[in-house]
C-alpha cells in the first residue's frame, strides 16, 4: 500500500518510526476497516500492477491523479499537492530549467515526470514543441532539447547522479527531499502540480470508502495537521 524505497517525512519509516503522511493515512483507513494494515514496497512501476493483481487493496504513495489513470483506476479526492522539480548536484552549474537544454536527465520508468518536465521547458520557450503530443509523449524515445535515462527506483537515480551518468534527477520535490545533500541543490523552477490521490481497483468497494474517509479527513483538518506535523507545508 505503500513506496518504501526511501524514507523521509512524507512517506515515513515503517521499520523505525512507523509514521509518515502516507503511512498514518494507511493506518487510519485499515483502523475504520477493522483490520490491521498490511504495507507492501511499491514503486511507481510496479505500483499498478500490484494493485490490479489484487496484492493491494489500494495505493497511496505518491500516487498523481491524472485523466489517463482516472480511466483504469478510481483516485480518492486529492490529500496534497506538490510540485515537480529537479535536483543537480552544484558543481555542474545547472540552476534554473534553461541549463537543462541538452541535459541528460533520470525518472523513475512508469512516472510522469519526464512528460512534465519536457512541457516545462516548452512552455519557456527553452526546446520546440512541434513535435510534442502529450498523448503520445515516451521518454525514452524523446531526444530534442533534453534526453532522459528511466530508472526502476529512486535509490539508483540517485547514484547515477553521483557517479555523473546523468546530469539531473527529476521528480516530485517530497520525493527528492529525500536525496538532496549539502552537495546537490534544487534548480529554482518548479512546474507541474501534482494531485496525489489514493488509488483502488475502478468500481471496486473499496473506493467508495476510501473516498468518503479521506474527504472527511481533508474536511475536519485531519490531513491539514498530518501535513503540519511532518513539515510538508
Amino acid at each position: 500500500m505503500i513506496r518504501l524505497e526511501k524514507i523521509n517525512k512524507f512517506f515515513g519509516d515503517l521499520h523505525v518510526l512507523h509514521s509518515g503522511l502516507e503511512i498514518t493515512l494507511a493506518e487510519m483507513m485499515a483502523e475504520r476497516l477493522g483490520v490491521e494494515a498490511e504495507f507492501t514496497p511499491v514503486t511507481a512501476a510496479t505500483r499498478t500492477e500490484l494493485l490490479d493483481s489484487g496484492a493491494l487493496d489500494f495505493v497511496i504513495a505518491t500516487f498523481t491523479i491524472t485523466d489517463e489513470r482516472k480511466e483504469n483506476w478510481d483516485f480518492s479526492t486529492p490529500y496534497f499537492t506538490d510540485y515537480v522539480t529537479v535536483l543537480v548536484e552544484n558543481a555542474s552549474g545547472i540552476t534554473s530549467l534553461e541549463g537543462l537544454l541538452d541535459a541528460k536527465v533520470g525518472v523513475s520508468s512508469g512516472s510522469t515526470s519526464a512528460r512534465a518536465l519536457t512541457e516545462a521547458m516548452i512552455e519557456k520557450g527553452i526546446i520546440d514543441g512541434a513535435n510534442f503530443n502529450k498523448e503520445t509523449f515516451d521518454a525514452s524515445t524523446w531526444t530534442e532539447g533534453v534526453a532522459f535515462l528511466q530508472f526502476d527506483d529512486y535509490p539508483t537515480i540517485s547514484t547515477a547522479l553521483s557517479a555523473g551518468e546523468i546530469d539531473a534527477f527529476c521528480v516530485d520535490k517530497s520525493i527528492l527531499a529525500a536525496y538532496n545533500t549539502e552537495s546537490r541543490s534544487y534548480i529554482e523552477d518548479t512546474f507541474a502540480p501534482q494531485n496525489y490521490g489514493v488509488a483502488t481497483k475502478k468500481d471496486s468497494g473499496i473506493s467508495t470508502f476510501v473516498e468518503e474517509h479521506i474527504s472527511a479527513w481533508l474536511a475536519d483538518g485531519t490531513v491539514a495537521s498530518l501535513i503540519t506535523e511532518n513539515g510538508l507545508e
